[in-house]
């Protein structure tokens, strides 16, 4: 069978966090592609309704099931989502995160091995910490605090990357590491703590946006779209293409650019107010994508103000809805 032809058949493809954010678009995409599709979550932070429209799919199928214990399933590939990814959650169960990414993994790349499955790893750009470098290539080892409130989800992610690579060199499981930086888009949780559905809700309700420190920290926003994109490309690339490889958009904007932006968009009365920076809580967010370009011939094509209206819109329909806030 020819590469072309092994892309294209219909496979049965597992997502963990299926429910969430990222991995509810993916399963759509999936789906659109003509793949049997498995979500798995457990539903710490995500929701049904992200799913829901799909369940009448006879290719979809959903269990709840948290993968740090293990999963018996017959699958060609997977795609490991599963974590919580925002400080507000997975700092209010640091044990859990870290055993959702070292014990999740385990699991995940256990079952890789006995189906022998492709396994698609999402990191992120959270393992560079607080960089001394910017952009941040892969080649950078990064500047983390392993003690600090960040590490359960910072060191976890990073233990994680590192279980991947020693089971490709020891089992031989195809792997693909993607580092993903911020991302936004339909399907974010109001209440996640995330900068862009902070300031999103903020400004749709008038409220203060609060921005942490001067607002002079930068973020670098891939729409999910785009983000989306580039994991079915990295999926699909040539067996030799593992990874680590950054997914993210270049475009570099400082936080108090940002919420000046969507309070135009949404036409909002909100002040901004600043508060004291968290701990380690980087300075500077922005992905060197040069590998993905090369390797992927992928780089997002959505800009930050298009996204961000597609966004907004998603979010004054569950304001209209009473769905959230």
């Amino acid at each position: 069978m020819s590469f072309t032809q092994e892309n294209n058949r219909r496979k049965k493809i597992l997502v963990t966090g299926g429910a969430g954010f990222i991995g509810s678009h993916l399963c759509e995409k999936l789906l659109n592609k003509g793949h049997e599709v498995i979500s798995v979550d457990n539903f710490f932070t995500s929701k049904k309704n992200n799913i829901s429209h799909l369940l009448g799919n006879d290719n979809f199928e959903m269990i709840r099931h948290d993968i740090t214990f293990p999963l018996y399933l017959e699958v060609d590939e997977i795609y490991n989502l599963a974590c919580p990814a925002s400080p507000l959650h997975y700092q209010k169960n640091p044990v859990q995160t870290i055993k959702t990414n070292v014990h999740g993994a385990i699991n995940m790349l256990g079952l890789a091995k006995r189906t022998k499955s492709k396994i698609f790893q999402a990191s992120t750009s959270e393992v560079y910490g607080d960089p001394e470098i910017s952009p941040q290539a892969e080649t950078y080892f990064g500047r983390v605090n392993p003690i600090g409130l960040r590490a359960c989800y910072d060191e976890g992610k990073r233990a994680a990357e590192t279980l991947f690579f020693d089971y490709n060199r020891e089992h031989g499981v195809d792997i693909k590491v993607a580092r993903i930086f911020n991302t936004y888009g339909p399907n974010m949780l109001p209440n996640d703590g995330r900068v862009v559905s902070n300031f999103i809700t903020q400004a749709l309700l008038n409220k203060d946006i609060t921005i942490y420190g001067d607002g002079s920290q930068t973020r670098s926003f891939c729409f999910i779209d785009d983000m989306v994109d580039g994991f079915l490309k990295f999926m699909s690339s040539n067996d030799s293409i593992k990874g680590p490889i950054n997914l993210g958009n270049s475009n570099e904007i400082n936080i108090i650019s940002l919420a000046k932006m969507i309070l135009i968009i949404t036409n909002s009365k909100s002040k901004i107010h600043k508060k004291k920076l968290p701990n380690d809580d980087p300075k500077k967010r922005k992905p060197d994508i040069s590998l993905a370009k090369k390797l992927l011939n992928w780089e997002p094509s959505i800009s930050l103000e298009e996204g961000l209206i597609k966004t907004i819109a998603y979010f004054e329909k569950l304001l209209k809805n009473g769905k959230a806030f």
